[in-house]
């Protein structure tokens, strides 16, 4: 495999000034590309973590930078104030894209929106709000952010949502309801359902003294998801790109 490089790329949206990152191998051009949506606190080092390890596929990352200014708080942003302002929230995921699709090292016309937690609910959210991408992949995404109307969406965009069945950001109404929108919408989706899992269980912090009721890591629904989430980039870039869904990457 060959090395990664890293660099910042500043972009903007409206009056706030966002330092996302491009990590690719080495030389690339054109590659497909994931664009990363953070979770409620920021682009830091997990995100770093995350973006490296899916460049590793081959693949291009933009990590996008939502909150502005590299925003990490400790103790997460006001969410519910975002989405109120949907359309300010989907601007800066937007921008996110544009940026991603200028770089060199990236296929602007090959573009997978991923995200965890609040991000999760940000790449279904851009999927639904007409977002230029071959797919989007939510992982223990809030349901409950999300809006109704899918009238806007590409029919064909595929879809893959993993999450717990026993989060309560994520209800079986709310799972319902979703799946029948991404179907009116004539979108390819799969929804992975893992039995006994709460809210954000990829990351082993959700374990630590102090976490809210309905959070929990899990190991093995956390490498369910990561074998998942290779599946459906292999086949929404194709193989033919390196992206190796059974071997290495893990």
């Amino acid at each position: 495999m060959r090395p990664l490089i890293a660099r910042d790329v500043a972009y903007t949206h409206g009056g706030t000034e966002m330092l996302g990152m491009l990590i690719a191998p080495e030389g690339a051009a054109s590659l497909p590309t994931v664009v990363l949506l953070h979770d409620a606190f920021g682009l830091g080092a997990d995100t770093v973590a995350q973006a490296r390890r899916h460049a590793e596929l081959g693949v291009a990352v933009f990590a996008a930078d939502v909150w502005g200014g590299r925003h990490t708080p400790a103790g997460g942003p006001d969410i519910g104030a975002m989405v109120r302002d949907r359309g300010e929230w989907m601007g800066r995921v937007a921008a996110a894209h544009r940026a991603a699709a200028e770089q060199p090292e990236v296929d602007g016309s090959r573009l997978v929106s991923l995200g965890y937690c609040f991000g999760g609910a940000g790449a279904l959210e851009h999927v639904r709000t007409g977002g230029d991408v071959v797919g989007a992949v939510s992982i223990h995404g809030g349901l409950d952010l999300l809006d109704r109307d899918w009238s806007a969406p590409t029919s064909g965009i595929g879809v893959l949502v993993c999450t717990g069945a026993d989060d309560p950001m994520a209800t079986a109404q709310q799972r319902a309801a979703l799946e029948a929108d991404l179907t009116a919408a004539g979108i390819h989706w799969e929804l992975d359902l893992y039995g006994g899992v709460q809210h954000a269980f990829t990351n082993p912090r959700s374990d630590l003294p102090g976490m809210p009721p309905g959070v929990a890591y899990s190991a093995r629904a956390s490498e369910r998801a990561w074998q998942s989430t290779r599946q459906f980039l292999a086949d929404r870039f194709g193989t033919a790109d390196a992206i190796d869904p059974i071997g290495g990457g893990a």
